[in-house]
């Protein structure tokens, strides 16, 4: 079985946009993320959704959701945990971990748009970096995904 953590902000959801509206509308607010509801009205990344659902049907992977809490709103935590039962449905929700240092899991793959700062650098199975050159969006991961998916199979 393979095991592959997807981060939230800004791979599954679209947090800077978000941010940037905020910031926008509000510029006094330097930390748009601490308001409530913040989390909970994110929109998903194009892709994200139907990408998680296309990984969760394969027999041999586990999907879970990896995100770091925001320090600026405790109530990120319940937020984050909403939103991923809204999108997914409640079963999901038990694939959420929510967790500040990304390097202290065990897994197969990480989907991150960040390469380091939460632990990322430390993850020891693969790092794949979102939103970046080689990985700019869903559909080239999911391409990509296959052929890692099929070598770590065949390889066990």
């Amino acid at each position: 079985m393979l095991t592959v953590y997807i981060d939230m902000d800004d791979v599954l959801c679209d947090y800077s946009s978000k941010i940037n509206e905020h910031k926008q509308k509000n510029p006094d607010n330097p930390f748009p993320q601490s308001e409530p509801g913040f989390f909970r009205s994110l929109e998903p990344m194009d892709g994200a959704l139907e990408a998680v659902e296309q990984l969760r049907k394969k027999t041999n992977v586990e999907v879970y959701i990896l995100t770091a809490p925001s320090t600026k709103n405790p109530l990120s935590y319940t937020e984050k945990r909403l939103w991923v039962e809204d999108k997914f449905g409640y079963e999901m929700t038990h694939n959420l971990i929510i967790c500040s240092h990304k390097g202290l899991l065990k897994g197969d793959i990480l989907i991150d748009d960040h390469a380091s700062g939460r632990g990322q650098e430390l993850f020891e199975g693969l790092l794949i970096h979102f939103g970046h050159q080689e990985y700019p969006n869903w559909e080239i991961i999911l391409t990509h995904l296959r052929e890692v998916i099929k070598t770590i199979t065949e390889y066990r």
